[in-house]
């Protein structure tokens, strides 16, 4: 049984996904990123960068103690890893796995997440941050795309460098690009959401989806985090989410 503490954010849906398409059981604990939730001394134990997903396995390979992953690459490569499934079947497989994945981590989603940053929620328009943000989120379009034209998925196979991915590419409008401009892309695209493991795992974040991700009270928490700012953080928010709301009752445990 895996633990998936989530939120239907991209990186939450990485997991999600794989978990869908692996058919490994699973269940999914809530962390309410705008609520503070991610600052719990119990989510922080196991995931010490306050940052979701995070999964802990309860029954790993080894059979010995439950593991605790976090980082939404780091647990995509476990979980390829723990079912023998969707990593590559040579060296040569799994390396171009490997190189798609980190190219996710280290490129279209910090990118792709400064977009929607400076895009949706900046309380300023800047607009040489827009700008700048908007063109590179272009360019990695335009990578994608090239390898997308030789390649059926990202990686030869099908596999968790295109779960990775998918997740930064839905919300494309918001981040002002246009699937027209890339043909191979919006191919891969339209492939990856009709698949049925896609569908179901967007269908189970759907409940959760309804609340919203980013509230007024929550803003200064989750774009003004620094070292020290961030004790105490779940309680402060929490009692200003619930002022905010006239409620006294306070947000159920993690």
């Amino acid at each position: 049984m895996i633990e998936l503490y989530y939120w239907p954010t991209p990186n939450g849906h990485k997991i999600s996904i794989f978990l869908e398409e692996a058919g490994l059981p699973y269940g999914i604990r809530p962390v309410d990123i705008s609520a503070g939730d991610q600052f719990k001394p119990e989510f922080l134990a196991f995931s010490p960068n306050n940052r979701m997903p995070a999964i802990i396995d309860h029954a790993p390979a080894d059979g010995g103690e439950p593991i605790t992953v976090f980082e939404s690459g780091a647990i995509l490569v476990y979980l390829a890893e723990k079912a023998g499934r969707f990593m590559g079947q040579s060296v040569r497989d799994r390396k171009s796995v490997l190189e798609w994945v980190f190219w996710q981590v280290g490129g279209l989603g910090p990118m792709a997440g400064q977009n929607h940053h400076f895009v949706q929620y900046a309380p300023e328009r800047i607009a040489y941050a827009m700008e700048r943000y908007v063109k590179e989120t272009n360019r990695l379009y335009g990578v994608m795309d090239r390898r997308l034209a030789a390649n059926e998925w990202l990686a030869g196979d099908y596999s968790i460098a295109d779960m990775a991915s998918y997740p930064w590419v839905v919300p494309y409008k918001r981040q002002q690009q246009d699937l027209d401009q890339f043909p191979n892309l919006k191919r891969w695209f339209d492939a990856m959401r009709s698949r049925e493991a896609v569908i179901r795992a967007y269908e189970r974040g759907a409940p959760l989806a309804q609340r919203p991700t980013v509230t007024e009270a929550g803003k200064a928490l989750l774009f003004g985090q620094t070292a020290a700012s961030t004790t105490g953080a779940s309680t402060e928010l929490s009692a200003s989410a619930s002022a905010a709301s006239g409620s006294s009752n306070p947000k159920a445990p993690l």
